[in-house]
Order: structure tokens, then C-alpha cells, then sequence
């Protein structure tokens, strides 16, 4: 039987994901103009990936994009579409239910699979595909779908992303400090493992925080929430009084001065009310510190699994949910 490749073999060798992409990656060819928009189907492990990309590069192209994490397209969804699939199994039913729905419709169809019915469907009806490494557990293949879609919205919108995957790469070769920054940030909140986790992120960190709180749930078996400024100050900021069961920590990516002063303010209030918060902002917002905040986190996931004394690798309830489903 293989060996099953545990998370902390994948992110100690998380560099070579981006490797295996920047030398394996060959252009699709597809000009932006030729579409009014793009969907991004996926969901898990492997939509997250569509979902940063995408809400990184809504500054950079001219049409709108959409992750739909569901069995069913947009009414929108035409021949001036380009639809972006992702699933590491390629068994994924959403995915591929969109996979049938966007290939009636007459859209452009590109896929990122390792393999299974979603691989097969790609090689039959000659779509452009993207590999992915096989024998990971989906939700450490990140550096895979987002190191392509970063390449394949780079092309669309004709900007070069190599030499930030690259700088990224070169980050994640020396990954002692990110570790210990997640160290940190567990030991932080030693005695209170067993809290909710709250991550409060902006506009920018979304996407980046809904993985956090996807690699909590999954891997450390612990509640994670996400709250989002400024609208977290037109309401959730109303529960702040006294001391909660949560461990709070501040996610801002410092692009915007009125909700860098949002974060200053409730993080004020939290410790006031005598809450512990770690302050994971950002120094820039780019693709390395992307990377960067990913790594880091996924660690802090690994190493609260260890403290909770949780098994990392076994997913129970998602298996007996398939299962339910097959039957």
C-alpha cells in the first residue's frame, strides 16, 4: 500500500508545488476580449484556490469572474463564457455537474484535475487541462490550483506573475520562520485550544481567511469563523462586550486607511474586554504574501490538530456523507 503523504510532508515540501506548475505550465492562448465573463467552478480544497485567484485579479480585468461552489451555472453562462474547473480527484459531483452544464451551454472550458472522471471528460472533448501531482489529500494541493490560475489569469490579462511565484518559491525554501510565526501564534492562545477561532480579514484577506477557517474545521477539527471589515462594524461589533470563548485573530492586508483605523479600533476593544488576538496584518498585499499568510496558516492548522490531539488526515463525516450520497 503507498505511502499516505501526511500534511506536514506536504508543506515542508510546499516549494516544489509551485516548481512542478512554473515548469510544467504551457499557455492556453485565450484572449480576454473573446469573453464577457468568467465562472470558476470548484469547491473545497480545490475551489479556494479559484476563489483568491479571482478575487486578486478583479482589479486587473475588464469582465467580471464568479466562483460557484454548486451543482448549477449561472443563467448568464453562454458561448462568451469561459468556465475554469477545478477538482483535485476530478470525481467532485458539483464540478462536474457544471463541467456537463457548461459544455450544453457552448462555453470555453479549461480544467485543473489530477485525474478521475473530470481528467477523462478533458482528454474526450479536447479541453485545455492542467495537472496537478497525485497521492496528496486535496486540501494541501493549494500551491497547485492557485500557482495555475494565477498563470492562466496572468494570460488573460496579459500581466506576468512568474517572478512573484518565483519569489514565492524562494520564500517557502527557508520555512523555519513561518513555522515558528505559527508556533507563535498557537502558543499564544495556549489553555483556550478548545475556543472558536475568529479571523477577522478585509476585502483583500477574504479569500485567504476562508482558507484558514477551511484547514481549521478540516485538519484541527475546530470551529473557525470569518468576519469581514468594515461590515463587521455595522453589526458583529455589537456582540463585543465581556469575554468570549474565541480566540480572535486580526487578518488586515493594510490597502485601504479607513479600515486599517477599523482594525486599530476593534482590536482595542477585544483586549479591553480582556480578549486574546494575535494581529496577523500584513506588511504589503501581493502574491508572495499570499503565499506567505497561506503557509504560515495551514502550519497554525497542523500544529492546533497536535494540541487538540486530533487526527489530521481523517475526514469521518465527509466520508460517510459520500458515501450517504452514493447510496
Amino acid at each position: 500500500m503507498p505511502h499516505a503523504i501526511t500534511h506536514e510532508e506536504s508543506l515542508d515540501s510546499y516549494r516544489s508545488q509551485i516548481d512542478f506548475v512554473l515548469n510544467s505550465y504551457k499557455p492556453h492562448g485565450m484572449q480576454l476580449s473573446r469573453f464577457q465573463n468568467i465562472i470558476l467552478g470548484g469547491l473545497g480544497g480545490s475551489g479556494i484556490g479559484a476563489k483568491i485567484v479571482s478575487d486578486y485579479m478583479q482589479a486587473s480585468l475588464s469582465v467580471p469572474s464568479q466562483l460557484i461552489g454548486d451543482y448549477d451555472l449561472p443563467a448568464y453562462a453562454n458561448d462568451k463564457t469561459l468556465v475554469i474547473l477545478s477538482s483535485y480527484s476530478g470525481n467532485t459531483e458539483e464540478t462536474l455537474s457544471l463541467q456537463s452544464q457548461a459544455q450544453a451551454r457552448g462555453c470555453a472550458i479549461i480544467t485543473v484535475t489530477a485525474g478521475g472522471e473530470l481528467l477523462k471528460r478533458s482528454k474526450e472533448l479536447g479541453y485545455i487541462t492542467y495537472p496537478i501531482e497525485s497521492g496528496f489529500q486535496p486540501r494541501m494541493t493549494l500551491g497547485y490550483s492557485l500557482s495555475t490560475l494565477f498563470l492562466i489569469f496572468g494570460e488573460l490579462a496579459n500581466i506576468d506573475f512568474v517572478p512573484q511565484l518565483r519569489a514565492s518559491m524562494d520564500l517557502l525554501s527557508h520555512p523555519e520562520p513561518l513555522k515558528a510565526e505559527a508556533a507563535k501564534i498557537i502558543d499564544l492562545f495556549k489553555g483556550h485550544e478548545n475556543n472558536k477561532y475568529i479571523t477577522i480579514c478585509d476585502t483583500y484577506t477574504y479569500a485567504s481567511g476562508i482558507r484558514f477557517c477551511q484547514q481549521l474545521q478540516e485538519n484541527a477539527k475546530a470551529e473557525g469563523f470569518l468576519s469581514v471589515l468594515p461590515e463587521n462594524n455595522h453589526n458583529m461589533i455589537e456582540t463585543y462586550y465581556g469575554v468570549h470563548d474565541s480566540n480572535f485573530i486580526l487578518f488586515n492586508s493594510g490597502k485601504n486607511p479607513r479600515v486599517n483605523k477599523r482594525f486599530g479600533f476593534v482590536k482595542a476593544l477585544l483586549e479591553k474586554n480582556g480578549q486574546t488576538v494575535y494581529d496577523f496584518s500584513l506588511e504589503q498585499f501581493d502574491i508572495i504574501a499570499i503565499y506567505r499568510s497561506i503557509y504560515v496558516l495551514d502550519w497554525v492548522s497542523i500544529y492546533l490538530s497536535n494540541s487538540r490531539k486530533v487526527d489530521n488526515m481523517a475526514i469521518p463525516n465527509i466520508l460517510d456523507l459520500k458515501g450517504f450520497l452514493s447510496a
